[in-house]
């Protein structure tokens, strides 16, 4: 599976005549290729050239005199193949952002509906062109609602829209987007998995939390998020989202979130070896109203302490209760 978008770096001496035979030349053998100005004015300091191959794939290219810029979403040339890699926060800015100016001009022209989300466009950009996954991804937020049941396309976008628009992930954009996944292979029920790590922030973050992704801890697994602020400390939170009972193998609601709560908890899942300090969130954004009516008229242990179980809707109303002493401090929590 291709990983999302980045950039290569490549050293030396670059020239048209050494492009044309190192760069078009085995895309073109290999896919049809044309090679042309750029949509925008390269960086201050720089040529560039825009390659559009004939399936579909992008690919941008920038130089000057000792060194160039390379990012696409199609087969790297062999004369790039041992080259450096680096992601957008990592190249110079403005080469990244004359890079990112070219390839948001094309999601918008290939995908006009995200127009209106500019923010949630940019954070997602790493694999919305990615070269295997920007069709599954652009679906799984057109067609499945971001993994909201019952809610449109719109009403999702906007909610992720304004969460991204507070900046609080930027820097940590590219392995968060990372986590939506770049495969050719679709998979809603993993890429529903991986928003709700992005409900759970945006969550702390409404409740005064700064949140860091990607926590290692001693047993040699990350850790979802550690959450601080200066009234209660701070907090290890694990993250994961159970389908609903009719996505699943079990029969009822109740047993779709003890059944997913497991595998944080049993043989080799984050949690079983940790030894406590874990706050584990459990995430029933994709039930539908019935099914969330019944854990909510239970509340049932789900097997870990301290847990949160809790059902976001789009509109930004939440609503779940706990188990065990839970360490961070959400208003809208009932026991």
């Amino acid at each position: 599976m291709a990983r999302p978008l980045r950039f290569r770096y490549a050293p030396g001496r670059w020239d048209d005549s050494r492009i044309a035979r190192d760069i078009l030349q085995p895309l073109d053998a290999n896919l049809g290729a044309e090679m042309g100005a750029p949509w925008y004015a390269p960086p201050e300091g720089y040529e560039a050239r825009r390659f559009d191959m004939d399936n579909g794939d992008t690919a941008l290219f920038a130089w000057t005199d000792d060194h160039a810029y390379w990012i696409g979403n199609t087969e790297t040339p062999s004369s790039l193949w041992r080259t450096d890699k680096e992601g957008f926060d990592e190249a110079p800015f403005e080469v990244s952002r004359w890079a990112q100016r070219e390839l948001i001009a094309e999601l918008f022209d290939q995908s006009p509906w995200l127009k209106p989300y500019p923010h949630l466009s940019w954070f997602f950009l790493p694999v919305f062109l990615s070269k295997d996954g920007r069709e599954t991804t652009r679906e799984f937020f057109h067609d499945h609602a971001a993994g909201f049941p019952d809610a449109t396309r719109d009403e999702a976008l906007e909610f992720y829209e304004s969460f991204f628009a507070t900046g609080v992930l930027d820097e940590y954009r590219e392995v968060m987007a990372g986590k939506l996944g770049t495969s050719e292979y679709f998979d809603p029920i993993r890429m529903a998995a991986a928003m709700g790590e992005f409900d759970v922030a945006y969550l702390l973050d409404e409740a005064g939390y700064d949140i860091t992704p990607e926590i290692a801890v001693a047993t040699g697994h990350s850790i979802d998020f550690r959450a601080e602020n200066t009234r209660a400390g701070g907090a290890l939170i694990e993250v994961t989202r159970p389908l609903p009972p009719n996505r699943r193998s079990v029969s009822n609601p109740i047993a779709a979130i003890r059944d997913t709560a497991q595998t944080k908890t049993n043989g080799e899942g984050q949690l079983a070896e940790h030894g406590g300090g874990v706050t584990l969130f459990v995430d029933c954004s994709s039930f539908p109203d019935d099914d969330w009516a019944a854990i909510m008229g239970e509340k049932p242990d789900v097997r870990h302490r301290p847990a949160v179980v809790f059902r976001l809707r789009p509109s930004g109303q939440v609503d779940g209760y706990s188990k065990g002493s839970v360490p961070v401090d959400l208003p809208w929590l009932s026991d």
